[in-house]
């Protein structure tokens, strides 16, 4: 079965998505895994399907290059928005559901890129402990600040978190935060990935809300530059808790091509 896919990506998050309402197709792990592998495949952190969803303008599913189906992807969702609108389903703004429920998506357009903002799920932040924090913003994070990040050796550090007895089963994503002048810089491994990306959206957020746990002030919106570009989160604040939270930055379409999926 031929299918058409198109390649994007937010801050080098790159992904396949497929307009699935007409094929209604049901991937295995290992054809996911497939058209993800960067030799062998299309190549991607990750595949989207977008379906219809009564009451919004669409549905979003997000499988890992794992092949396994994950939790919110938060640049995942920047780029599936865009997709959306390059389709008709919305305009500049837009009303969609994912795993952990319902978000809204705006676009803008800067010169010749367009911004994309998306509103992420509320979050409570209950694990605040000396060496990190660990968060929820639609997926799994374990967030460490310590200087030299740049430099460090992140997939061997990461992996002694995410394999760790806590972890081995569920899995987690693990940041490693560095506080800069006046922004963050962040370095993501993801589960599923099971190695550093370029950016992670839901990890930039879960950086950005860990600052303001440890250190609150009147800023509500922080810039966080990772090794892909950089987003900025925005975020209403009340204790160790979070409303109205707006994940922001660039999204694009790659190519666009059709593949043999047997």
């Amino acid at each position: 079965m031929k299918i058409p896919f198109s390649k994007y990506h937010g801050t080098g998050n790159d992904f396949i998505i497929i307009d699935n309402r007409e094929f209604q197709w049901k991937p295995t792990p290992e054809e996911i895994a497939f058209l993800c592998d960067r030799h062998f495949g299309i190549g991607a952190d990750g595949l989207m399907l977008l379906t219809e969803k009564p009451g919004t303008d669409f549905y979003m599913t997000y499988y890992n290059s794992d092949g396994r189906e994950s939790t919110m992807c938060g640049n995942g969702g920047r780029c599936m928005i865009i997709f959306a609108r390059s389709l008709a389903l919305s305009g500049d703004e837009t009303r969609f559901q994912a795993i952990d429920g319902e978000h809204i998506g705006k676009v803008t357009q800067k010169e010749d890129s367009l911004i994309v903002s998306l509103k992420m799920k509320d979050v409570t932040v209950n694990e605040v402990e000396a060496g990190h924090l660990f968060l929820e913003t639609g997926s799994p994070h374990y967030v460490v600040f310590k200087t030299g990040v740049e430099a460090m050796d992140l997939t061997t550090e990461a992996r002694k978190i995410r394999y760790s007895k806590r972890f081995r089963e569920e899995g987690t994503n693990v940041d490693f935060v560095e506080i800069m002048q006046d922004h963050l810089f962040v370095r993501s491994y993801e589960r599923g990935v099971e190695d550093e990306t370029l950016s992670c959206g839901t990890g930039v957020t879960a950086s950005a809300l860990a600052l303001a746990v440890k250190n609150p002030s009147q800023d509500s919106s922080v810039e966080v530059h990772t090794r892909g570009g950089t987003l900025t989160v925005s975020y209403k604040q009340k204790g160790n808790s979070f409303t109205d939270i707006w994940l922001k930055g660039p999204a694009m379409l790659v190519f666009r091509g059709e593949i043999d999926v047997k």
